[in-house]
């Protein structure tokens, strides 16, 4: 993701990249970012810690794992410069974090980056609480085998969202895959399915079945220059907003 954010930013015309950072021991610390990123040589070297280069510009982009991503919220939150963070995986602990440091700093938080599938956050809850209690809810989830965290931030978004529009607690009615004897299907049950296989960039399908009827709705990534497209739209939209919390519900304009 950090080479294709790169990649982009270097064809934009209203970005300029100032700095890149990689994990430390990464054996690419110290390399040109650009040549790392396959775009040639553009004189920014790979850094290993972010407070070494996060006053230089007006906007951090994080796609990182959870842990890291809290603690360069911290070091931006700490230089006053605005955050995009579109690490999957943040658990209850972390968006509290977050919430914390974005009351010094504006922050857009998202597991999913793509315009498509925030788009689709805010069908999803229309289509629920028109269908109504009566239609049970699948999600599956495809991934390429190297995603670490299952099920993917994205199906677990789509989980709470159908949930809040049918009025029910996701702690109570989620169900994360089947095995044995586990008797009849649950009324009020969402359930989300993971699969991971090759090189699958994201896949991701939302079933109500009702009786006599499925309605299927399908999001698919086909590169990951998707996520990255609308990580570059966060950055133009958070630059100039006041401290806060916001998601890309907010960044496209969705709620309300």
């Amino acid at each position: 993701m950090g080479g294709r954010i790169a990649a982009l930013i270097h064809e934009a015309d209203d970005f300029a990249l100032v700095g890149a950072v990689e994990r430390p021991g990464h054996p690419g610390l110290g390399k040109d970012a650009g040549e790392t990123a396959g775009i040639g040589k553009i004189g920014i070297p790979l850094a290993g810690d972010l407070r070494s280069v996060v006053k230089e510009g007006q906007v951090v982009l994080d796609f990182t794992a959870p842990q890291a991503s809290m603690a360069h919220l911290a070091v931006a939150a700490d230089a006053k410069v605005p955050m995009v963070v579109g690490t999957t995986g943040l658990g209850a602990a972390d968006l509290s974090r977050a919430k914390e440091l974005s009351a010094v700093v504006p922050c857009v938080v998202s597991p999913n980056m793509s315009v498509g599938v925030n788009l689709l956050f805010k069908v999803l809850g229309e289509v629920a609480s028109t269908l109504g209690g009566d239609y049970d809810v699948e999600i599956f989830e495809t991934h390429h085998r190297f995603k670490k965290d299952s099920p993917s931030g994205t199906a677990l978004r789509m989980a709470q969202v159908i949930a809040s529009a049918l009025g029910r607690d996701l702690d109570k009615a989620g169900i994360y895959g089947r095995k044995g004897m586990v008797g009849e299907r649950g009324k009020e049950e969402i359930a989300v399915h993971a699969l991971r296989a090759g090189d699958v960039v994201g896949e991701h399908t939302v079933v109500f079945g009702g009786m006599g009827e499925r309605i299927e709705i399908t999001h698919r990534a086909h590169s990951r220059d998707t996520f990255a497209r609308g990580a570059l739209r966060a950055a133009r939209w958070i630059v100039g907003r006041p401290p806060g919390l916001y998601d890309m519900q907010d960044v496209l304009g969705l709620k309300g």
